[in-house]
């Protein structure tokens, strides 16, 4: 796509936003119906698409990628005249007679830029927030998951005015920069790693543009001794292995108690054998590693412990097997790093105070996972661990609600969408009092006396 293109598209939608055609309920609320009709249109080909790019199984490319959607466009639209209804606040005495009131006004025209491990689902949520805030959108999906990018396009461009939501094709590494440093966005939401998201930030501080960034981080499920262990363990395994570990908020590693470490792994064992069957290579159910790159670097943390369960692989298929590793030191190259995939690194600890300070070496992870009937030590990680959110004895589902805010916290994000938090994303609030002409006080206006002094210190006590 030639710049000059691009700043065509660009026109058109700052022209089309400053017509005022999005602002109305009737309009949005129409946009987000068309929005769920094209996806139940086209679901058999988004589905086909995904399993095309990563081989996902139907079940888990439709439960995370198309049927969550269906739920947070109903829910905005049952919610949306609500949150677009200019908020009554209190004014304080010295102000009166005064109203006050929050009004929540479209952002304007929005970039959303989506990753390529939920390639469709990562790139709708957001515009789901955008549409229901009444701003434009361009589209910028992951080229590593070319054929649902297509898709994409093609549902985009058949559903949408290209005036009003448009995919911008092309290659990311590309078209990202370009998009960020040449034009001036009024919000630019971004799905992705911590490494790319300081780039997109550091772009967008040219034209002061607000960003989301959703991103990653090593995020720790922990075991305690107390833990109903097989209910715990099937819950913890079904969530690491979901997309073959490719989840931005999957358990990384896995804290455990000593007391309970050994029946931890052997259970884990047995979760993983009768998910996906004694040779999961021919299991239609585990989703492939996205590319070569990736494949090869997951496959040289492989040395960093000791295999205590699979470890088999397959190139041509990207394929890699479900895998416990033990005996890993705090100082290896996985536990540096986001793993993204079928890895799980299995670390022991004796009290809560050392599990806290292995959490610590990677500070503010994405999500936390604690496993335990304990309300004290439930307390003592949600009260001491910096996360974006998380799970009591369970895993990954906290993020489908869309009554409750998804997001990071420093390095694993900043900012956050879901239901009305993604209307918020895209939104400015504004302030407005309205004051009264029939009384004119001088309160405030000069000469200012020793009355007056008086008066407002009383007033501001």
């Amino acid at each position: 796509m030639q710049e000059q293109d691009i700043e065509q598209a660009y026109s058109a939608k700052r022209a089309f936003f400053d017509g005022g055609s999005t602002r109305s309920y009737a309009f949005r609320v129409a946009q987000l119906a068309k929005l769920k009709a094209a996806i139940k249109r086209r679901e058999d080909e988004i589905l086909t698409a995904l399993h095309a790019d990563m081989c996902k199984p139907v079940y888990e490319a439709f439960s995370s990628e198309v049927g969550i959607l269906y739920e947070e466009i109903d829910y905005a639209i049952s919610h949306l005249k609500r949150w677009m209804r200019p908020q009554r606040v209190g004014t304080s005495l010295m102000l009166q007679p005064s109203r006050s009131r929050i009004v929540a006004e479209p952002r304007g025209v929005v970039l959303i830029i989506g990753p390529w491990n939920y390639p469709f689902q990562l790139l709708i949520a957001p515009l789901v927030g955008a549409i229901a805030a009444g701003c434009c959108a361009v589209l910028l999906p992951s080229d590593m998951a070319p054929h649902t990018a297509a898709v994409v396009a093609k549902l985009v461009g058949e559903t949408f005015d290209s005036c009003y939501v448009s995919v911008a094709p092309g290659s990311g590494a590309q078209l990202g920069p370009m998009l960020i440093e040449g034009f001036p966005f009024n919000h630019i939401f971004f799905t992705g790693s911590p490494k790319v998201g300081r780039q997109v930030m550091g772009m967008a501080a040219k034209h002061l543009t607000p960003v989301t960034l959703e991103l990653g981080g090593k995020s720790p499920a922990i075991v305690h001794a107390d833990a109903n262990l097989r209910v715990s363990v099937r819950r913890l395994v079904w969530a690491k292995f979901f997309n073959a570990g490719q989840t931005c908020v999957a358990p990384d590693y896995l804290l455990v108690h000593h007391s309970v470490k050994d029946e931890v792994v052997e259970l884990a064992k047995g979760c993983i054998r009768e998910f996906y069957g004694d040779d999961p290579e021919r299991c239609a159910d585990l989703t492939r590693i996205v590319n070569r790159r990736r494949f090869d670097t997951l496959m040289g943390y492989l040395a960093d412990g000791r295999i205590a369960h699979g470890g088999r692989s397959n190139p041509e298929k990207l394929y890699i097997e479900p895998t416990l590793l033990e005996n890993v030191s705090l100082e290896a190259p996985i536990m540096q790093e986001e793993i993204f995939g079928p890895i799980l690194p299995i670390i022991v600890y004796d009290s809560l105070d050392e599990a806290l300070a292995i959490v610590r070496r990677n500070r503010y992870p994405l999500a936390l996972y604690l496993f335990t009937q304990s309300k004290r030590v439930e307390r003592f990680f949600v009260e001491q661990v910096e996360f974006g959110g998380g799970a009591i004895n369970n895993a990954l589902l906290h993020l489908v609600s869309p009554k409750v805010p998804f997001g990071g916290v420093m390095a694993s994000g900043t900012g956050s969408y879901h239901g009305r938090r993604s209307f918020e994303a895209f939104s400015h609030h504004k302030s407005i009092l309205s004051t009264s002409t029939l009384v004119n006080l001088s309160f405030f206006f000069p000469p200012y006396t020793s009355a007056k002094l008086k008066l407002a210190r009383w007033f501001m006590r």
